[in-house]
């Protein structure tokens, strides 16, 4: 089982997703939890550094999140736009 937290950013800008699209960002937490960082069955998914990864809520919507190698704890570091995306 992985810890999940948000940066104090990240659970700003969840407060200004449409709800359709923090409901998608419940399940894909309780994934992340369950499963860990490596989410290959989400739209989109990839790896953009060592231990950095996304995937796509929606088409316009995004989450980013890092997981140290070998660690439980996976932060989620950003939630948005794509267009505003930190990649």
């Amino acid at each position: 089982m992985y810890e999940v937290f948000f940066t104090k950013r990240v659970q700003k800008q969840v407060k200004e997703l449409p709800n359709f699209i923090q409901k998608k960002l419940a399940i894909l937490v309780d994934d992340l939890r369950e499963k860990g960082p490596i989410r290959a069955e989400w739209p989109n998914f990839s790896k953009l550094e060592n231990t950095k990864y996304h995937c796509h809520l929606a088409h316009k919507w995004v989450v980013c999140w890092r997981c140290e190698n070998k660690s439980i704890i996976i932060e989620v570091y950003y939630a948005g736009s794509r267009e505003n995306a930190p990649y």
